[in-house]
């Protein structure tokens, strides 16, 4: 009996270590997650802006999708720069020149304006490449 209760043992150690090595490393969505346009879903939103859904413009026509949104906050030019020249080649995106880049036949440009008490606005434009 007591080989019985060891071979169980070990069966069962075996079979909850696959859950535990997958609970450890399974991604965790939490306030640190990363977030994402909601009009261009596989374009990432910068920690520190806020999308304004208000300003949203999506066409689809058939040389390809044009779309524009916004994000604002209190970051440097620079800064957003230097994210999205990071984060976007992992995700595929060419970088084209500054704040322009291109995957298959689109491009992103971002544009930026200076708003009310020191908030940046971040333009992204998706449009078929040229």
């Amino acid at each position: 009996m007591p080989r019985l209760t060891a071979l169980f043992i070990a069966f069962a150690l075996f079979a909850a270590a696959p859950s535990a090595v997958w609970a450890q490393n399974r991604p965790v969505q939490s306030q640190g997650a990363p977030a994402f346009l909601s009009v261009i879903d596989d374009v990432p939103l910068m920690p520190g802006l806020t999308e304004r859904p208000d300003a949203a413009v999506v066409f689809d026509k058939p040389e390809g999708r044009i779309i524009e949104t916004e994000a604002s906050g209190r970051l440097a030019r620079a800064e957003v720069l230097k994210f999205y020249a990071a984060s976007l080649p992992q995700l595929g995106w060419r970088a084209r020149a500054e704040g322009r880049f291109l995957r298959d036949k689109e491009e992103l440009a971002l544009s930026f304006a200076s708003g009310a008490g020191g908030a940046l606005t971040v333009r992204f434009t998706l449009s078929p490449d040229r």
